[in-house]
């Protein structure tokens, strides 16, 4: 993979505001390229081509000294999907700086690359793939509607998903004070307990990145 170069909507250092690693610092790097375009997508941004010629490049050995000098606890690669680049140069280059990396992702593509952890998102657009969820270190399902509980739930049953993997219940940010949703994900929480968590993003509270 020589003179590779990944096409970077952004990095920055902030800490992680979702799931089993909230609160921790965290270096990120999102890439550009999506195929899903989820319509409340929070990153839109980065559904241009990776392909476009006045994007940003950088290299993977670029991208882990950048990641090296925040010194964070770990760095997360997202996007956009993230998975529709092959990540295995990306998680070379990092891991020799001895930095853990985190992926994001919706789980619909081949995961290429060795992940310290692995965060899968589906999306009802594109299902993720039968292998992905046993890879699932947390699962992270956004709720638009209290119907979408029922739907997830159903899905995940018929998967081979791990008993250790837990499963956040996200409401969707422009739901995020909408009573039916909210109350529909304390109920499934109470009823049903492990693994179902209740998720938020805490960086919004925070108002950071």
């Amino acid at each position: 993979m020589k003179n590779l170069n990944y096409s970077v909507f952004e990095t920055f250092h902030s800490f992680q505001g979702e799931g089993e690693h909230s609160g921790r610092s965290a270096f990120f790097i999102r890439l550009y390229g999506c195929p899903i375009q989820c319509p409340w997508c929070d990153s839109a941004g980065t559904w241009l081509s990776a392909g476009e010629s006045d994007v940003q490049k950088m290299s993977p050995e670029a991208l882990a000294e950048a990641a090296a000098t925040a010194h964070p606890d770990f760095a997360v690669i997202t996007g956009g999907e993230p998975t529709i680049h092959d990540l295995s140069p990306l998680c070379e280059a990092l891991h020799a700086k001895n930095i853990p990396v985190h992926l994001e992702t919706s789980g619909a593509f081949p995961l290429r690359g060795e992940f310290d952890w692995i965060t899968i998102s589906p999306k009802t657009k594109r299902l993720p793939l039968s292998e992905n969820w046993a890879r699932a270190s947390e699962l992270k399902l956004i709720i638009t509607e209290p119907e979408d509980i029922g739907f997830w739930i159903e899905k995940i049953s018929r998967e081979r998903v791990p008993e250790t993997t837990t499963i956040r219940l996200h409401p969707e940010w422009s739901q995020h004070r909408n009573p039916a949703v909210l109350s529909a994900i304390a109920d499934c929480v109470c009823r049903r307990g492990h693994p179902f968590r209740a998720g938020w993003q805490l960086h919004k509270l925070f108002d950071v990145r």
